[in-house]
């Protein structure tokens, strides 16, 4: 892991997705801590590498998932919280 999670929550509508989708989320919580941030531009990649090394600033990954559905993992800039989310929970 190349940061701390902190206390992980799955909001209401991107656990029936996951479930309906059968995607285990501890999968994607696993990918988004090795620095593995998915479907980002550049720029996007550029700044969690930024926000990974200073420990200052949010991390955030977004999922392309079966059927073009999408799901976002953001952990806050102190670490303590990272929530799996659609992006319209937002």
């Amino acid at each position: 892991m190349k940061f701390a999670l902190g206390h992980c929550v799955v909001t209401r509508g991107a656990a029936q997705l996951l479930e309906r989708l059968r995607v285990n989320a501890i999968d994607l919580l696993l990918r988004h801590a090795s620095g593995d941030d998915g479907d980002l531009s550049a720029h996007d990649k550029a700044l969690n590498a930024a926000a990974i090394a200073s420990g200052q600033d949010r991390v955030f990954s977004a999922y392309e998932l079966a059927g073009g559905h999408r799901v976002w993992v953001i952990t806050e800039w102190d670490r303590s919280v990272t929530t799996i989310l659609l992006p319209d929970e937002y």
